[in-house]
């Protein structure tokens, strides 16, 4: 196992590939965004991740990383590419299916291949599939002399410490039989220092849907205890730092919604896999789902004694202090916002340098924290980014704030402030 291709040069394909090029592999990154493959062979990155582009750049220099729009034969293949839903929430393994095809040609007997994507239960039997389709020569069976491997093995990071979770985190390896889990385990035995924990691909793939679906349900009662307080007047924030006193509770904190490609999404395949028993991972998916409107809702209600008023929207990103705006719920609210009024929309977000492509023809201007302050009548903060916690009182005097948050300062100089 000296040679390694990754399909997928993303949030997680790259920092996989940096990786396993830092502890030894030859690694041979792939990816259909052009701009991304020449960026990486010049020793940049594409997205943010701290230290990535650090790593990167050695990693290209040492001759261990290289990228290309095409696979090449290995002894390991990696896919680690979206699966998003398409509608009605029924997931989409386009992606998985393509990369699978796509890496079917360079396959030789004794290789492993690694589906990485979350993914609804059996797409690592799909996969095995596909490639059986694509070549009738190999064979999963065992003892048969042409054999591949075929496993599952989910990711399990947080974005701004992928590269130290990668490494430290426990990781489930789960093979469509024993003996693909057990070589895919020794695969990762080169650079995983956390436990390595061995099953079967359908309990690894439900396993990343679970922990995804938990935090999810967990976020949905925060986020809808923000809006019964709302309607009670009660500050959500203190409430839950109460309860939280209690030594067998631990609530988390509300905010506009969920977002990211993991939380956002992974329930979904739950729901659709068994609709008539995953009744509250559905209803805690509508509660967040739901979350931005209510906000909206805030925001009108707030606004409607003034006459043309000026917002601004603190935060893009799906959570603070990355550049992720997959599924964020504050993307969605800019969106709404721009088709209610009429005037700018002025957004801070010091993670990007550019403006989504999705909210380039709406009336939305990117502009710097201060300037965005200044020019609004209404703040609203929808994501708790560092920088925006140190933003002064008096920066915010005379304007109405809405914070979804709880980290702006509020102060009685403010003429309307709500954190919901």
């Amino acid at each position: 196992m000296k040679k390694v291709c990754v399909i997928g040069l993303g949030y997680i394909g790259l920092p996989t590939a940096t990786v396993l090029a830092h502890n030894g592999f030859e690694v041979h990154g792939v990816d259909i965004n052009e701009k991304a493959v020449e960026l990486i062979n010049n020793g940049q990155v594409h997205i943010y991740e701290p230290d990535l582009d650090i790593m990167v750049k050695k990693a290209v220099e040492s001759g261990n990383l290289k990228a290309s729009v095409v696979p090449e034969k290995a002894d390991v293949f990696i896919i680690a590419v979206p699966t998003p839903f398409k509608e009605n929430h029924k997931p989409d393994l386009t992606y998985v299916e393509q990369a699978t095809r796509s890496i079917s040609p360079y396959l030789e007997p004794g290789n492993i291949v690694i589906l990485e994507s979350t993914s609804p239960v059996g797409t690592t039997e799909k996969v095995a599939e596909w490639i059986l389709e694509e070549r009738a020569d190999l064979s999963i069976d065992e003892n048969h002399e042409k054999r591949i491997f075929v496993s599952h093995c989910p990711e399990r990071v947080l974005p701004g410490k992928i590269l130290k979770e990668l490494i430290e985190n426990d990781r489930i390896i789960g093979g469509i039989n024993e003996e693909s889990t057990k070589r895919t385990v020794e695969f990762y035995k080169n650079f995983v220092k956390g436990k390595i924990l061995e099953t079967n691909a359908r309990t690894a793939e439900l396993s990343k849907l679970t922990e995804n679906a938990f935090r999810d349900v967990n976020i949905a009662f925060a986020n809808e205890l923000s809006m019964i307080c709302d309607e009670l007047n009660i500050n959500v924030w203190e409430l839950i730092n109460l309860a939280n006193h209690h030594p067998r509770v631990n609530i988390l904190q509300p905010g506009p919604g969920v977002g990211g490609h993991c939380i956002a999404v992974d329930p979904w395949f739950i729901v659709d896999a068994a609709p008539e028993t995953a009744k509250l991972l559905r209803t805690a998916r509508m509660v967040n789902d739901s979350k931005p409107y209510f906000i909206i809702e805030k925001i009108k209600e707030a606004t409607k004694n003034l006459q043309n008023p000026t917002i601004a929207c603190l935060g893009l990103a799906f959570k603070a202090n990355v550049d992720d705006l997959r599924e964020s719920p504050a993307v969605k609210i800019v969106k709404e916002l721009s088709a209610i009024y009429d005037q700018t929309i002025y957004v801070a977000e010091p993670h990007i340098e550019d403006i989504p492509k999705d909210l380039l023809e709406l009336n939305v201007q990117l502009v710097k924290t201060e300037d965005a302050i200044e020019k609004a009548d209404v703040v609203v903060l929808l994501v708790d980014h560092d920088c925006f916690k140190i933003i002064e009182k008096k920066a915010l005097s005379n304007k109405i704030v809405i914070d979804t948050r709880g980290v702006l300062p509020i102060t009685s100089n403010i003429e309307v402030s709500m954190t919901i």
